[in-house]
């Protein structure tokens, strides 16, 4: 799993129990995941189509910081399929697991278009083939 994001959990973060609100995550997950998708994809029209089962393992309290793991888990023919790991930074303990996260890619009118990717690019590989040519 990457580590691409760390938050710090804040007040306007919290659920009434004083702990990680679960849709602020969510929130927090959809975003890394659609970051993700359009970076891999190099296509910025990226949506999310499915999310499965979400397990929470435990929480987080206000000061904790946390950080968003994503995966490619396959490359389909219009969509990129995540895995996602959120923990805590210092404890290393998981908060949130979700298995399947399926983002599609879309044309300018947002419509489900092919992406012709197989396989993980980073953005040193790209740079390097652009001072190649």
């Amino acid at each position: 799993m990457r580590y691409h994001t760390r938050k710090i959990v804040k007040p306007g973060d919290l659920n009434p129990n004083d702990t990680l609100f679960g849709g602020r995550l969510l929130e927090w997950i959809d975003e890394e995941a659609a970051l993700y998708a359009g970076i891999q994809l190099e296509n910025r029209r990226v949506v999310t189509k499915y999310m499965s089962e979400i397990n929470f393992v435990s929480s987080a309290v206000q000061g904790d910081i946390i950080e968003i793991g994503v995966d490619v888990v396959k490359f389909g023919t219009s969509s990129l399929i995540l895995k996602c790991e959120v923990r805590n930074k210092l404890t290393r303990n998981t908060i949130i697991k979700i298995e399947n996260i399926t983002m599609v890619n879309l044309d300018e009118k947002g419509k489900p278009t092919p992406h012709g990717k197989t396989k993980i690019e980073y953005v040193k590989d790209r740079l390097e083939k652009l001072s190649q040519n």
